[in-house]
């Protein structure tokens, strides 16, 4: 079987999508040695932006995956409309897979959408407005044109089913996982790159893009609280990601915070950096109001760490019971958790043993088993 999937999100810096599609593709093709995988692109994204294999993996790409740029001009630039659709028209291809809500509208080969969540359309106020504009757009097209659609969560599964009203047989739920690069680190292991980012023995982390949905003044506040309460204790917040829309009043938030000189923002950062905090850090803690899965809690879990996640649905189904819950909006309870986690041992490594029992339950061969089922049923 010759399948494709989308290359686009391989051509930016990596967050949430483009690890889920390079992890995805490596492990459908190691589990599937016999087919042969294709990560499609048009031209107008440079070879040079595209990065197969960069993601820490254990081994090289398998040589049945590579990547395919496909050539555009003036017409074939519409890229969901006509590019890729006349590329799997004039190809072998069987089976394209959309990881990052887009498939084509036409080609003549079954087609498998991911959605990882519906925040566009469910919390729009915490995006910009030409994103919203074209989600409401498109993905309830691309919902009905695709055979099949793949979530992470069955929190997920059940907003898809009613929110655009696709039937429950074509929506299929599939964990995701952390990457086995995360593993634990020793802890004198990390203190260089704590020291070049200004960063104590002490710290709460928190990881991802510095957007509304992250709910980073909840978080600020919380830490302010919990402060007040281990005055004696030379904490400090760190913040590991990028700058990302709307993100104004995370901002204000932070310069305006009584304890501003306790907190850290390290901007992007590679996986050897992430891996040293998640594995050094006192406690991780994902405040977010809304997510699809949410892959840095089971990262962090992976390395060690001790995770409080947001009371939100798709949090607790993916980590599983293995995280302290508290109120996405309540600063105090998130304070009262960060508090429980530093100062009772045995809660801690209660935590710290059912995370990285919870990571090993997930893998990305598995991810890819299940969705290996999925291209099986529809060719």
């Amino acid at each position: 079987m010759l399948i494709g999937l989308d290359g686009i999100p391989l051509t930016f810096p990596k967050t949430g999508v483009g690890h889920y599609t390079t992890q995805l593709a490596h492990a459908l093709a190691a589990i599937a040695p016999e087919d042969e995988f294709r990560l499609v692109y048009p031209s107008s994204f440079s070879a040079a932006s595209f990065h197969l294999a960069s993601f820490h993996l254990d081994s090289p790409p398998p040589k049945n995956l590579a990547p395919v740029r496909v050539p555009v001009g003036p017409i074939r630039k519409h890229w969901w409309s006509i590019g890729l659709p006349r590329y799997l028209a004039g190809s072998r291809v069987q089976l394209f897979h959309g990881t990052n809500y887009d498939v084509p509208l036409w080609g003549g080969c079954r087609t498998v959408l991911t959605i990882h969540d519906l925040s566009l359309l469910l919390h729009p106020e915490t995006h910009e407005r030409r994103s919203v504009a074209r989600a409401k757009r498109r993905l309830p097209l691309m919902a009905k044109t695709a055979d099949a659609i793949v979530v992470p969560t069955e929190a997920i599964r059940q907003e898809v089913c009613e929110h655009l009203r696709v039937s429950e047989q074509k929506v299929f739920s599939v964990l995701e996982a952390a990457r086995e690069f995360f593993r634990p680190v020793d802890f004198a292991a990390t203190k260089a790159t704590r020291e070049r980012l200004g960063i104590g023995d002490e710290f709460v982390l928190t990881v991802g893009t510095i957007e509304p949905r992250k709910n980073i003044p909840t978080l600020v506040a919380a830490f302010e609280r919990l402060v007040l309460r281990e005055p004696n204790r030379e904490l400090q917040l760190v913040i590991a990601g990028g700058e990302g829309w709307l993100s104004e009043a995370s901002f204000a938030a932070i310069k305006n915070s009584r304890v501003a000189g306790q907190i850290v923002l390290t901007g992007y950062l590679d996986d050897e950096a992430l891996r040293d905090l998640y594995s050094s850090c006192r406690v991780f803690v994902y405040a977010s109001l809304y997510e699809g899965f949410g892959l840095p809690p089971l990262e962090a879990m992976a390395c060690g760490a001790p995770v409080i996640v947001s009371d939100i649905p798709a949090l607790v189904e993916s980590t599983g019971g293995a995280a302290r819950v508290a109120g996405a909006r309540d600063a105090d309870e998130l304070a009262q958790a960060m508090s429980e986690v530093l100062n009772d041992d045995q809660k801690r490594a209660e935590l710290i043993e059912a995370g990285q029992r919870r990571a090993t339950e997930l893998s990305w061969k598995q991810t890819a088993m299940k969705t290996m089922e999925i291209y099986k049923s529809l060719v």
